[in-house]
């Protein structure tokens, strides 16, 4: 019986929803619109987009309260650079306070883009409103919310029939208690297709738990969490599990540096730490941060002697052999900031010290993995620094460890006219180089074996019309996957955006070239990717729609070539009902020219397929709001192939060749 659970528990919230009687807004989750346009159509970036997504998610339920934010709030909106936090709090310190998102617009270097998506996660409160943080406000004033998620998928696996241990079901609960954007309490039980519930080594129902208690602006206490979190300091080189910056789009905050703590409330189970953290201010100009944390973590051990092979972060324990993975090592960690600002300057110093309670010895054979980490303790330290002046600013941070190697990042941009921005993006990983948690900008996806240089500008000559354009060139001097020797790598992408009155125009072009192994690995060759796109969105208000076009081309042994059409709309018209509908046909010569494109979903629920050979995609999402406190989302989402009979390998094969879910959202307030 315990299978049909989640149905009954979503049968339930439908029948709750149908009783309710007050008005409702229609523009929740309509960010998620602005985040498609600026995705890319490739995977390079997914991880980066999946955790700024969920941080987007956070913030729409704790919204940043404008007028009395310190910078550390602004710094919590990821698609913000430092330029964009230091105008905006200038602004309020001269203007007093922000009435209106209307105002927005006389911050000049707040991107059109990110005018648009600002006012979804903010709120306006008058200055003499605002509420101190005492318990008897947060008993009196806090809000409960509750969240549950639910995918049913219309066919049956190869694992649901025999290799999986749990039935074919994904779904999610969350609750969290908060109070403004200062006091957040929560917890989140979450699970996996074919993983099993309230059964085996999962009798305590859900494969994953996070819990967490977020206090912020207390005293001299700015930020502490309690329970599972994420934490970054500096731009990354030595500690990030948090979100990253990323080159493909405008949400890039290249020159963002900074330590920031927030509670890990995503679904996510591979990436984050459990203890405590902390910021307390010293004095007005310093600031000491602090965390520990000491957690259980999946890994593959050696059969030999029981170490560590790989430390695992995909969170999936559906089979036996996974299962035997879940929690079979642990790790403890500590580090602490110690950061300074005053006037221009901005600086800090960093360190962290790791320990697993087995070695961690990877197979270090192939060439490309000779200099992975190996041993039992680790460590590391860095110095962050930074200046900015009106039109100008500079960051960076410059690391080193146990490695006994070096790691530096630095960003410049300079603003040389009101409507031309000009950004560069300097870094050099040794590639003997390695910190278990770092994450920054590269090419490589790696923190390692890279140097490179970033050259982009945005450029507004006119109206509503935006480019932007930038060149990346990395060199890789150690063995990388797929390539035996140092290789290189060059990354273009041109990008035109044109807004007048409703309608929006965008066109966008991408070149990368990058050197991999030849079919008998005796010398290096290019594998060259070109992605286009052009799209048209017309809001006019109560409904849109929008078309786009993607096409790919990719040389590498052979030519393989692919191109996606869609159409999507949507209306709020309807009393109570938002519905949004998309179809697109997609036909590619092979997996090389997959196209990768975002579509809209449930809360929480970060949704990039990709799609290769020939087929059509529709979905349909219709949300009912009988109050402002409650809504019940439903998506049904179908994928046919008119080239296969089968999709998918392994236990994920299915039989079948359409594929068809049903996902079913529910959001309280009370």
């Amino acid at each position: 019986m315990r299978r049909y659970g989640m149905l009954v528990i979503l049968f339930l919230a439908v029948s709750l929803c149908s009783s309710a009687q007050e008005e409702a807004t229609s523009q929740q989750h309509a960010w998620q619109a602005i985040i498609g346009e600026m995705m890319d159509d490739s995977d390079e970036d997914v991880a980066q987009w999946e955790s700024i997504y969920d941080a987007l998610c956070d913030l729409e339920q704790s919204p940043v309260d404008i007028n009395h934010a310190t910078r550390e709030d602004l710094e919590r909106i990821p698609f913000l650079s430092d330029d964009e936090v230091a105008d905006i709090l200038e602004y309020i310190y001269r203007n007093q306070e922000m009435k209106t998102t209307a105002e927005l617009a006389m911050i000049r270097s707040l991107t059109f883009t990110n005018r648009r998506l600002l006012p979804y996660f903010i709120v306006i409160t008058p200055v003499e409103k605002r509420s101190s943080l005492t318990l008897k406000n947060i008993i009196k004033y806090g809000e409960n919310i509750l969240t549950a998620t639910g995918n049913i998928p219309l066919y049956e696996r190869k694992g649901d029939k025999n290799g999986y241990m749990g039935y074919k079901y994904r779904h999610s609960i969350r609750y969290e208690y908060r109070y403004t954007d200062n006091f957040r309490l929560g917890i989140v039980g979450a699970q996996d297709a074919g993983e099993p519930f309230f059964s085996g080594r999962n009798s305590m129902g859900y494969d994953f738990y996070s819990y967490y208690l977020s206090i912020r602006k207390l005293g001299r206490l700015k930020a502490l969490t309690l329970g599972r979190y994420k934490v970054k300091m500096g731009m990354g080189l030595l500690v990030n599990n948090d979100f990253s910056i990323g080159k493909t789009t405008s949400m890039a905050s290249f020159n963002k540096a900074g330590t920031a703590i927030r509670p890990h409330s995503s679904r996510s189970s591979g990436n984050y730490m459990q203890g405590g953290a902390a910021t307390v201010r010293i004095s007005p100009c310093l600031d000491l941060t602090a965390f520990v944390s000491y957690r259980y973590i999946d890994a593959t051990l050696n059969n030999d002697d029981g170490s560590i092979a790989t430390i695992l972060k995909t969170g999936y324990h559906r089979t036996e052999t996974e299962m035997k993975k879940k929690n079979n090592a642990s790790q403890f960690a500590a580090g602490a900031n110690l950061s300074f600002m005053k006037s221009h300057f901005v600086g800090g110093v960093s360190a962290y010290y790791t320990s697993l309670d087995k070695r961690l010895s990877p197979n270090t054979n192939s060439l490309y993995r000779r200099y992975y980490p190996q041993g039992e303790r680790f460590y590391g330290m860095s110095v962050d620094y930074g200046y900015r002046s009106g039109l100008f600013s500079f960051r960076g941070e410059t690391a080193t460890g146990s490695s006994h190697a070096w790691a530096t990042i630095n960003t410049m941009s300079y603003r040389l006219a009101s409507n031309f921005t000009m950004r560069l993006v300097q870094r050099y990983y040794s590639y003997k180089y390695y910190s278990l948690f770092s994450q920054s900008y590269s090419d490589g996806g790696r923190v390692q074996n890279e140097s490179g240089v970033y050259v982009g500008a945005d450029w507004k000559p006119f109206g509503g019309l935006l480019l932007s354009y930038y060149a990346d060139a990395a060199y890789f001097p150690w063995a990388r996957y797929q390539a035996s020797t140092a290789s290189r790598s060059f990354d273009n992408l041109f990008s035109a955006v044109y807004t007048t009155g409703r309608l929006t125009l965008t066109g966008r072009y991408r070149l990368k070239k990058r050197q991999k192994d030849n079919a008998d690995k005796t010398a290096l060759i290019y594998k060259t990717d070109q992605r286009a796109r052009l799209a048209a969105q017309y809001d006019g208000g109560s409904w849109s729609i929008k078309a786009q076009i993607d096409g790919t081309t990719t040389v590498f042994k052979e030519r393989s070539n692919g191109y996606m059409a869609s159409l999507g709309g949507g209306t709020t018209a309807i009393r109570r009902f938002a519905i949004y509908a998309t179809c697109g046909y997609f036909h590619t010569d092979d997996y090389y020219s997959s196209i990768y494109s975002y579509e809209r979903g449930m809360l929480y629920d970060f949704s990039f397929p990709s799609y290769y050979g020939e087929g059509i995609r529709y979905a349909l999402i219709v949300k009912y709001m009988p109050t402002k406190r409650l809504y019940v989302m439903a998506k049904a989402g179908t994928t046919t192939y008119f080239d296969r009979s089968q999709v998918g390998t392994a236990l994920q094969q299915v039989d079948a060749s359409s594929l068809t879910d049903i996902q079913l959202q529910l959001r309280w307030k009370f």
